[in-house]
């Protein structure tokens, strides 16, 4: 187990879809391990693989920061059974740190994907579990929450951005 960098916007990995997991071996087992220590030291509530610079669909959520390691959910290649009701809360990402935003999510999801011992697993979210569903598997469909902000917000967020990926000036505090 190993704590891995975390990938910043700009970062072509994080703007690409994600492969899908043909079986989940153990090198996955061991990336699902890696995404757990890497979530909990940054410290996050989730976790997607292409935020470590791995393009395949793998995800991690807990939204006790690892405080209680039963709470944790591992899933590869979810997807959506149903989404359902519209809400819009501010969400922050390990990948762009120090900058917020609330894109519109659903209320409610109901999502399946593989457990680390490859038995299809579903689960059914709402509030900040269903927001963190939405946001990690919007990583692994190449997606950000700045995506999904209007189109003014987006374009000017996009522009702080890209100075401060030009610049590789990561620390939490947006200029």
């Amino acid at each position: 187990m190993a704590i891995r960098p975390i990938v910043k916007w700009g970062e072509g990995v994080l703007h690409t879809p994600s492969a899908i997991v043909p079986a989940v071996t153990d090198e996955i087992r061991t990336l699902l391990d890696d995404m757990n220590d890497t979530m909990i030291a940054a410290p996050g509530i989730g976790l997607a693989a292409p935020q470590i610079g791995v393009g395949l669909r793998v995800i991690v959520i807990n939204l006790t920061v690892g405080e209680d390691p039963k709470q944790l959910i591992e899933l590869v290649n979810p997807e959506y059974i149903s989404r359902e009701g519209e809400v819009k809360e501010e969400e922050g990402c390990l990948s762009i740190p120090g900058y917020a935003g609330s894109p519109v999510r659903p209320r409610f999801v109901r999502v399946k994907g593989l457990g680390r011992d490859g038995v299809e697993r579903v689960y059914e979210g709402e509030g900040l579990l269903a927001r963190a569903f939405c946001h990690e598997i919007d990583h692994i469909d190449g997606k950000l929450f700045v995506d999904r902000l209007t189109p003014l917000k987006r374009d000017l967020m996009v522009r702080k951005l890209r100075k401060r990926a030009k610049a590789n000036d990561w620390d939490d505090s947006p200029s």
